[in-house]
């Protein structure tokens, strides 16, 4: 492993580390644009140069592998002249549109301007014109004006997806990015491309003209559109901290975890957050009986869950647990079966159609949590479930957020079973056709909205964070099934998300030995588990050419 000197500072690396990197771990940041670290080198910014004692003239620390002996110098005169002269040559043609660019703010144009430009301009030409506002897919817009020609996006679409929808067209300064004739920027992994953009040039049409990125606040979260369960952070407008302001979330980001997603997120994910604020959010507890329906406090819902569960003997009821619950919420769901001895639950409701997946993060499993499901113990058989139904020997079906009528059951047979069934409860984010038909209603938080944990398909047991209060009287379910244990007599493991996990643990043996600190912000896998990390994009599994 060579061993070099940056700064003064020793450190030693693993052969092949370039000076970017090395320079990384010592906490010394070398200014780039091009350089991405899941990406191969373009050394086409030339912002990176450094001093190499023994070179005669600066050289790219992306493209310049640590060498043992070797002594770097990222400060000196040389150097800031140097960086000055770039970030002039790429600001020649900028637009002068930071106070409308949704980049403004989080743009590495202006961060490395006042660090190493400020610069007296010498340009007096009229600068080069170039489309904007040109749309490159359903969720990526481009303005060709602010482009400095870092090839992030042309690489992203030639390395990861392997889908080669972008190049770049022209020569000299009439150089601009674009899609290939005849093609749409419509992979599944499409919005990366905002996130590697260092300038406004890639915009998100999603989050476009929403807000400025200084009003946001982040939350470390998971990803719930599928079974990877890859590392977010959930944007939040803290300008709009009620509902009836507006949308609330305004955007989710991919967080970097080797194991689980590296740097990337699929547009299935990133785009699949419009329920936590929709107008379908149920906010408030809900009685339908004969004289009406009413909205009502929690301790008559809970106590009239309660009693409903009472009326029947523990083989008249069943439940559908949904693989969309946190592991907290699986157990509390499990403490209540515990409470009455009722066994007829399972969580396995068909789709309408089968989701599709591919070879790289997205998997056709949509539930963010089936595996946490079946391993606190809540499987069974959801067809004998709704059979049951059907032929009256339930009387009692508790539902959590499944639309069965929008469900792969015939939409006959649902009704059926719904139409059998004395007492039908539903617990959820969103109304739906089932929460429509509920004499009790209970409302539930969104996973934004609460602490808790998923178990991704692997078995690696994740945290997520609450990001914003959940609305109206909405509650995490650990916490609206742990006051339904207590009313049926039974004990509750605490208010708070951790002290169910606590209780997970010491009563699930799969969880055995995990803890929320061990699990911090990357995950661990349960006892027995393996991962094999982040599987390779597709790109990099054939011959890349340009």
């Amino acid at each position: 492993m060579p061993k070099l000197t940056i700064d003064g500072k020793e450190i030693e690396v693993e052969a092949g580390t370039n000076l970017i990197e090395a320079a990384r771990r010592l906490g010394i940041e070398v200014p780039h644009y091009c350089y991405h670290p899941g990406l191969s080198i373009a050394g086409q910014c030339r912002l990176c140069m450094v001093d190499i004692e023994k070179t005669p003239r600066p050289s790219i620390a992306c493209n310049t592998q640590a060498a043992d002996g070797m002594v770097v110098h990222t400060d000196t005169e040389r150097v800031r002249d140097t960086r000055r002269s770039i970030m002039e040559f790429h600001l020649i043609n900028h637009p002068l549109d930071c106070p409308v660019c949704d980049q403004a703010g989080e743009c590495w144009l202006q961060i490395y301007y006042m660090k190493h430009g400020l610069y007296d301009p010498r340009m007096t030409d009229e600068k080069v014109h170039k489309p904007k506002a040109v749309p490159l897919g359903p969720h990526v817009m481009l303005d060709a004006e602010r482009c400095i020609l870092c090839s992030r996006c042309v690489r992203f679409c030639d390395e990861i997806t392997g889908t080669g929808e972008l190049g770049i067209f022209h020569r000299g300064d009439h150089s601009e990015i674009g899609l290939f004739p005849g093609r749409d920027l419509v992979n599944n992994y499409s919005g990366n491309v905002v996130d590697i953009c260092p300038v406004g040039a890639l915009t998100d049409r999603d989050f476009r003209f929403q807000v400025r990125v200084w009003y946001l606040d982040a939350a470390r979260s998971i990803c719930t559109g599928c079974a990877r369960g890859c590392n977010i952070d959930v944007h939040v407008n803290r300008r709009r901290p009620h509902h009836a302001e507006g949308k609330r979330v305004a955007r989710l980001k991919p967080r970097f975890n080797a194991d689980v997603n590296a740097w990337w997120l699929c547009d299935v994910g990133r785009y699949h957050y419009d329920f936590v604020d929709a107008p379908t959010r149920l906010t408030a507890p809900v009685r339908r009986n004969n004289a009406g329906t009413a909205e009502i406090a929690w301790d008559e819902a809970v106590s009239g869950v309660a009693e409903a569960l009472r009326r029947y003997s523990p083989d008249q009821v069943g439940v559908l647990a949904s693989p969309r619950m946190a592991n907290e919420d699986l157990l509390a769901l499990r403490r209540v079966l515990e409470a009455r001895a009722m066994r007829q639950v399972a969580y396995d409701v068909p789709p309408p159609a089968l989701a599709e997946g591919d070879d790289f993060l997205l998997r056709s499993d949509r539930a963010p949590n089936r595996r946490g499901a079946e391993l606190i113990g809540l499987g069974g058989d959801t067809g004998g479930l709704m059979a049951s139904a059907r032929a009256g020997r339930l009387k009692c079906l508790w539902v959590f957020h499944h639309d069965l009528l929008a469900s792969g059951w015939p939409a006959a047979d649902v009704r059926q079973a719904l139409d059998r069934v004395e007492t039908l409860i539903f617990t959820g984010t969103n109304a739906n056709a089932i929460s429509e038909r509920a004499q009790w209603v209970l409302p539930a938080a969104a996973w934004v909205e609460r602490e808790g944990t998923f178990t991704n398909f692997e078995g690696r047991v994740q945290r997520f964070r609450s990001a914003v209060e959940p609305l109206g009287q909405a509650l995490p379910e650990w916490d609206l099934l742990g006051r339904i244990v207590a009313a049926l007599g039974g004990t509750p493991a605490g208010g708070r998300a951790e002290l169910w996990f606590r209780e997970l643990v010491r009563t699930v043996p799969a969880f055995a030995g995990l803890s929320y600190q061990a699990i911090g912000d990357h995950g661990q896998l349960i006892p027995g588990a393996t991962s094999a990390g982040a599987p390779t994009p597709p790109g990099r599994r054939v011959k890349v050419h340009g």
